[in-house]
């Protein structure tokens, strides 16, 4: 094609080692190979556990569930999604009453979902749940 350069080697090279680089930053925001999207919730009614697990003022982290139920003052329990709103992943950590993201370390109040550090901007998708026989049940029909 006349009239046009070519690429130097140097540019071409350049070019090559530079796009593995460009795909990591990609991958730095994606949810986990395998990992639930940011939309996952129990699609069943899940027995979380005694109900006496959770104190007032406090929460626990259920991982095989993906859900963190905590309970106020007054003794009303609440339940939330572990999956991050950010990128999909699922929240391991539990510390006091905050919850903290592996992946990007956003963190999320687990008495009201709301997000106390990005860079999350959503809260964690609210469940519900209840007491039913000294259980923590959560899910559709709790």
């Amino acid at each position: 094609m006349p009239g046009r350069p070519s690429a130097s080697r140097r540019t071409v090279l350049r070019g090559t080692a530079a796009a593995p680089v460009a795909g990591l930053g990609l991958a730095a925001c994606s949810a986990p190979a395998g990992g639930a999207s940011a939309d996952a919730t129990p699609t069943a009614l899940v027995d979380l556990g005694a109900e006496n697990e959770v104190a007032k003022g406090a929460a626990k982290l259920y991982r095989d569930h993906n859900v963190v139920v905590s309970r106020s003052g007054d003794g009303a329990l609440k339940a939330y999604s572990t999956i991050c709103t950010h990128a999909g992943c699922p929240i391991n950590k539990l510390q006091g009453t905050t919850l903290v993201c592996p992946c990007h370390g956003s963190e999320f109040d687990a008495l009201t979902g709301k997000v106390v550090r990005s860079p999350a901007t959503e809260p964690l998708n609210e469940l519900p749940v209840k007491a039913a026989n000294g259980r923590i049940v959560a899910g559709p029909g709790a």
